[in-house]
């Protein structure tokens, strides 16, 4: 599956043919990424994200993920996904990244609409979040620049680099998501 974002992005639904292309992101993003990300020292080989992304084909089979990674004038740049889907209460979770070289373009906020769109009206859900740490204000912005609601902290609610650190959940409705859009 593709979701053709504009003339230069398009997300690929997380496939094995991405595992040596997004392990090289990790690697030169290394310490970038682990600032707030919890998985990124697992990540040593192409062999860790081949195992990864059959995990990520597994949970896509049996809908409660669906996974992308985001391709920039044909070179991957990161990934985007609705996690912990649950498709009887209708709600999802947006994670993303990308290669610092590629922040500030408004490459996720653009990834960020086409999925709240795809999970909307072709997944029927009702509730879309998406969790920043406290302190990431650069992943903040966007759920901001959403219209995202916030609706609070959850304390201690990740463990990275030794540490319990605070998110902040946003959340966004179908409805809110339509009127918003007309």
């Amino acid at each position: 599956m593709k979701i053709l974002i504009d003339e230069n992005i398009n997300l690929e639904l997380t496939a094995q043919n991405h595992a040596a292309s997004l392990f090289d992101i990790v690697n030169n993003n290394r310490i970038h990424l682990s600032k707030f990300l919890p998985w990124v020292n697992n990540m040593q080989s192409v062999g860790d994200f081949k195992d990864y992304i059959q995990n990520c084909e597994i949970l896509y089979e049996q809908k409660k993920e669906v996974s992308f990674v985001i391709i920039l004038n044909d070179k991957a740049v990161g990934r985007i996904g609705l996690h912990h889907l649950n498709l009887q209460n209708k709600i999802g979770s947006i994670g993303y990244w990308i290669d610092e070289n590629f922040e500030g373009r408004g490459i996720i906020t653009k990834c960020c609409k086409a999925l709240i769109n795809y999970g909307f009206k072709d997944l029927n859900l009702n509730r879309i979040e998406i969790k920043a740490a406290v302190i990431n204000l650069k992943s903040q912005a966007i759920p901001i620049r959403l219209n995202f609601k916030k609706e609070g902290i959850l304390r201690q609610a990740e463990w990275v680099n030794g540490e319990f650190i605070d998110l902040i959940l946003f959340s966004l409705l179908n409805k809110e998501w339509t009127q918003s859009n007309k």
